[in-house]
């Protein structure tokens, strides 16, 4: 496998520069440019028709950029076979051959990948509950993204693109179908890239998100140094003028105020944080541990985006 680039001393696996795609003079991915590392789970978040599926798509070599390059191990991706042999695509309506049966598509997937491991896949299939014998048109939706997620977890590839994958999966195999990512990735290095119209559902399983709206990304961001930069403070002051010193001590991204509790969101390490209001007149301070879409919602409000319009699924 080629070294790869580096970035931040990191391994850049996944590139994609000043991506482009229109259909019929709508631009759906405008200028797009991403690094994903290495072993990292990375989230691709925006709303239906923000440009994630035409985005994954070019990824996977599925469709040729209109402008821009997508590299894979440094190999160009698109009409490359070489590179889609390390990859697994799984679009948010899988395509299954018409009266095919789990295992036929089991025997087309181990032509295709040499890493295929059919052993692996009969298991799952029982685990899953889903009858191999069974027509696949005669699945339910939930039960097709099952087995689109067991022949990309069983091809054996390094990077598995995933489109709505758990859209249609009850909480249950969500949960399972997270762990089989997570076990992966330690085990054998996948690296997962998950598009999703909900923040929340990525929230526990992601290292990096990347948030797309009207066809470019708003925001790119390690989720780890998100939370460590940022912090939810919540107090009593005893006086309002300590107030308006603590705020002016402060880099605030949100300020509420609910009768007598104050509520911030402030830049800066928890201890810096913890420090300020200590040293300010409160009936009490908490540092609370924010969500990963409270994070988003003051990132881009401050630059000037509602993003609790498009990322609130």
């Amino acid at each position: 496998m080629p070294s790869g680039v580096r970035w931040n001393g990191d391994r850049i696996m996944i590139e994609s520069i000043n991506l482009e795609k229109s259909f019929g003079g709508i631009r759906a991915v405008n200028k797009v440019s991403l690094r994903i590392r290495e072993q990292e789970v990375f989230g691709l978040i925006g709303t239906n028709g923000a440009g994630k599926s035409t985005l994954l798509r070019m990824m996977a070599g599925v469709l040729r950029p209109d402008a821009g390059t997508v590299c894979i191990d440094n190999l160009p991706v698109y009409d490359n076979p070489e590179a889609k042999k390390r990859l697994f695509f799984i679009p948010d309506e899988p395509y299954f051959f018409p009266n095919s049966t789990a295992v036929d598509m089991r025997k087309y997937y181990e032509g295709v990948y040499e890493s295929f491991d059919a052993a692996r896949f009969d298991r799952y299939l029982k685990d899953f509950g889903l009858e191999a014998g069974r027509k696949v048109n005669h699945y339910s939706k939930g039960m097709k993204k099952q087995l689109a997620v067991i022949l990309g977890v069983c091809a054996g590839t390094k990077y598995l693109f995933c489109d709505e994958t758990f859209d249609g999966l009850d909480p249950v195999m969500r949960q399972g179908v997270k762990s089989i990512f997570a076990r992966d990735m330690e085990e054998r290095g996948l690296t997962p890239v998950i598009a999703s119209h909900n923040l929340r559902e990525l929230e526990d399983i992601c290292d990096h998100v990347g948030l797309l709206h009207q066809g470019g990304v708003l925001l790119s961001e390690d989720i780890e140094s998100m939370k460590l930069g940022i912090q939810k403070v919540q107090c009593v002051f005893r006086t309002e003028e300590d107030a308006r010193v603590a705020a002016d001590g402060l880099q605030v991204m949100n300020h509420e105020v609910r009768g007598r509790l104050h509520t911030f969101t402030v830049r800066g390490s928890r201890e810096e944080t913890g420090a300020r209001f200590a040293a300010v007149g409160t009936v009490f301070y908490e540092i609370l541990p924010l969500t990963l879409e409270e994070i988003f919602i003051s990132e881009t409000e401050v630059v000037g985006y509602d993003v609790k319009k498009f990322i609130l699924g």
